[in-house]
């Protein structure tokens, strides 16, 4: 089937037209020749293919053209994927790194330029992105619009760089994607008006319908970790036309489960309108960011699936460009050689390096919820042993620490809870956004052995449970690895269970593990320069008794 001329029948899910009928469809050329309704076809369903239009590829640890082969099993044909992890390691490098990685396979990624790199200023990234590099890009047709706008404080104050950077994207015409989390009312009115058109970062009906009423795209985000599908899946009964559905952050173990098609799958299994649920998964995408993917219409792109049902959806075949990339589980998109970038300069810490000196007293704790990116600013009556406050096991309240991986520093300590760790301790390179190390663990040992056991790899993820190191590297940019993505996913699936028989007790400790870090989030996190107060942007003190 990847001749350059084939008909294909079966019947015809119209999104446009709200039906759906027999037809023979022809393709010619990797482009929708003719379709012809007829009197006979098999009841296998065609449709578009799906679109992720949010996701960061660099959090599913494979490389873009490893994401490629698993993502086409699952019917998506086309990624809107923002590159500010890698560009925070590698800067300009990096987001050029994925962009020709992902034309080494017959995919559709589309970039976007990364607006916040570094992150924050209360943070140590290994790279960034200028406002020339910024400008550079834009101007680049591969580049589809301006990459989420985190630094909504500097939206609200009229930051003048902010400003710049909004600025060149309306110069370039291309849409500016949001990242507001919690923000509401005239904040939120404000925000919008400055020009940023969608937001990911919604956790409720309520935030998700104000945004909307001001004329917000929003997309629905079901990732390794951040969960909000439930919570925002009713939008769809009046909302349909400005909803788009998106996964952010997704491990491979979670990839290799499902993608978009889970969600569709979902939406329909909740009573919704199965041809607004296709709107959202399908053709919302290409019209918000003018992507060159086909939507089953006469002389489009052929990017299609066919679907045994309207009811599970599973996947039978995958089409791009007229050609069949995958089918009946498997991938047909061949493994490629992948070369590597990297930034990785620390030698190996010592124990000491994880003491949090003091004395016994209350101190601020970060509080972890499943299933959400947002923590809460706890706090604890923590006992001080010889001089350094150690964690607490019965009460799961675990040391972390953030470790700059790009110049010998200082080592920032905190207290988490709700990790479950019994004993041992979890580490990893990916580290939102700046991706340094990050180490939960129970005693200094144990964490010091699971963040050598990263920095020896120049990257990845480790457990240690006491006894025993395990380790998944990333040698691309300590954020990725040009293996086998479904190898990679096995792999990866032993070493959660391996950190959950350590007692971690999280659905993804090591997706919440790399969210710690990741400040424009509310509300307590830590970065290697300290405990950041993500609600105030500023950083705090552990020991509430320092508080100014």
């Amino acid at each position: 089937m990847n001749d350059t001329h084939f008909n294909i029948k079966g019947q015809l899910v119209d999104i446009i037209q709200n039906d759906i009928y027999p037809v023979s469809i022809s393709v010619k050329d990797g482009c929708i020749a003719a379709i012809e309704r007829t009197a006979d076809a098999p009841k296998v369903y065609i449709m578009p293919g799906f679109i992720d239009a949010h996701v960061h590829i660099e959090s599913s640890l494979l490389v873009p053209t490893e994401f490629a082969r698993m993502a086409v099993v699952h019917g998506t044909v086309a990624t809107v994927s923002d590159p500010h992890e890698i560009a925070n390691v590698c800067g300009m490098q990096g987001v050029r790194y994925m962009i020709e990685n992902g034309k080494q396979v017959n995919f559709k990624f589309y970039f976007g330029a990364p607006s916040c790199v570094p992150a924050t200023t209360f943070e140590t990234a290994g790279g960034s992105i200028g406002l020339k590099d910024i400008e550079t890009l834009l101007q680049d047709p591969e580049i589809n619009y301006l990459a989420e706008m985190m630094n909504w404080p500097g939206v609200l104050a009229s930051d003048p760089l902010v400003e710049q950077k909004l600025a060149l994207a309306k110069k370039y015409g291309k849409p500016i994607d949001g990242h507001a989390p919690g923000l509401r009312g005239e904040k939120a009115a404000q925000y919008v008006l400055s020009g940023i058109s969608t937001d990911h970062e919604c956790v409720s009906y309520t935030e998700a319908l104000e945004k909307l009423k001001l004329g917000m795209k929003i997309a629905i985000r079901e990732g390794s970790a951040a969960k909000n599908f439930d919570a925002l899946i009713d939008l769809m009964d009046d909302y349909s036309e400005n909803l788009m559905f998106c996964s952010d952050d997704k491990h491979p173990d979670s990839l290799l489960e499902g993608h978009i098609n889970t969600l569709v799958a979902r939406a329909v299994a909740k009573g919704k309108d199965i041809f607004d649920v296709l709107k959202v998964a399908c053709l919302n995408p290409i019209e918000h960011y003018s992507l060159e993917v086909g939507s089953l219409q006469l002389n489009d792109p052929a990017d299609f699936i066919l679907v045994k049902d309207l009811k599970h959806f599973e996947v039978l075949q995958t089409y791009i460009n007229g050609k069949l990339v995958a089918s009946n589980g498997q991938t047909l998109i061949s493994s490629v050689k992948n070369i590597t970038i990297n930034k990785f300069l620390i030698p190996e810490v010592t124990s000491d390096s994880f003491q949090i000196h003091g004395n016994s007293g209350e101190t601020r704790i970060i509080e972890v919820e499943d299933g959400q990116l947002v923590t809460k600013e706890g706090e604890a009556f923590m006992i001080a042993e010889e001089g350094n406050l150690v964690a607490d096991i019965g009460r799961d309240i675990l040391k972390i620490a953030v470790i700059n991986r790009y110049e010998t520093r200082p080592v920032a300590l905190g207290f988490i809870k709700n990790f479950g760790i019994k004993n041992g301790a979890i580490a990893s390179s990916v580290a939102h956004d700046s991706h340094n190390i990050i180490v939960v663990g129970t005693d200094d040992e144990s964490m010091k052995t699971a963040a050598n056991a990263v920095i020896v790899s120049k990257g990845g993820l480790a457990a240690f449970d006491g006894t025993d190191v395990r380790t998944l590297p990333l040698p691309v940019a300590g954020l990725m690895t040009t293996g086998d993505g479904f190898e990679v996913a096995k792999s990866y699936t032993e070493l959660d269970k391996f950190s959950k028989k350590m007692g971690a007790t999280l659905a993804s400790p090591y997706m919440s593990l790399s969210f710690m870090a990741l400040l424009v989030i509310p509300s307590l996190k830590i970065s290697d320069l300290g405990l950041f107060d993500g609600e105030r942007f500023e950083f705090v003190p552990l020991h509430k008794s320092d508080d100014v």
